[in-house]
Formats: structure tokens, sequence, C-alpha cells
């Protein structure tokens, strides 16, 4: 079996204490991000881990955002960890980070407000991205040909 697959089943029925100690990290990750975030620190939203069986790329961001929320940035705040806050970092503010004529910008076009919910960000109805626009029939059709392809 796998390495991932037996990770996986092996926390899917982890006994309590590791249930536990699994739930009290994450109480302090939320701590350090409230922690952060009081003293102004800005995040930038991703990581640098490999992608796994917890750790899908797009949805993460989608958790990540929600963890964001969770540990007390306002919704807001959240969507700028992926928008302005890396623009701001790499100091290019003038071409990134908010949608505005003469900016390059990749697009996600959603069902509903992430303002007023951050799970809204997976209402995505559409993504411009690279200058291409695709519909979410044709997102559906990337993610079949991703699955085809990965189980091959």
């Amino acid at each position: 079996m796998e390495g991932w697959r037996r990770t996986a089943l092996e926390r899917l029925s982890a006994n309590d204490s590791v249930t536990q100690a699994s739930q009290a990290r994450a109480r302090r990750r939320l701590a350090q991000i409230r922690s952060m975030h009081a003293r102004k620190i800005p995040f930038l939203a991703g990581t640098d881990a490999p992608a796994g069986y917890d750790l899908v790329p797009g949805a993460s961001l989608h958790r990540e955002l929600q963890l964001f929320v969770r540990a007390g940035l306002t919704p807001l705040e959240a969507l700028q960890t992926a928008t302005l806050n890396p623009a701001t970092f790499f100091g290019r503010t003038a071409d990134w980070g908010t949608v505005a004529a003469g900016k390059s910008a990749d697009l996600v076009v959603l069902a509903r407000n992430p303002l007023v919910d951050i799970a809204n960000t997976r209402s995505v109805v559409a993504v411009v991205a690279d200058g291409r626009f695709f519909s979410s029939r044709a997102l559906d059709s990337l993610r079949l040909r991703i699955m085809e392809v990965a189980g091959k």
C-alpha cells in the first residue's frame, strides 16, 4: 500500500490520544495565528508542504482561508492573504493584487459573496487564468481529465 494511503488510513482510524493530540496542535496553530494577527504580522496564503491526501491544490486554499477567519481575520483580510498581501510582499502592487485596468490578474468568479461567509469561495462559477476564460463546465472537464490522468 502506498505510504500516503497507509498514513491516511492510520489517521482515519486513530485512537483518541492521537485525535486529542491533533486537536491540541490545531488549537495551538489558531492561537499562533491570532497572536501574529494581533501584532499586525501579514500572512500569505499557500504552503510549501507536498500535496497529499489532505492537501489538494485548490481545495486546500479554501480550507486555509476558513482557518484564517476562525483565527480572527475578517473575510476580507483572509482573501487578501491570497491577493494583495503577496503583491505587497513581492513589491508588485503596481502589477498584481487587485483588479484594475492594466494589471495582470487571474480571477475567480463566485456565485456567492465571500465577504459574507468565507466558505463562499467554494461557489466558483468561472475562472480567468493567464488571459483565458474557463466556465464551470470547462473546469469540470479539467477536473475529470486530471482524475483520469491521476488514475493511470
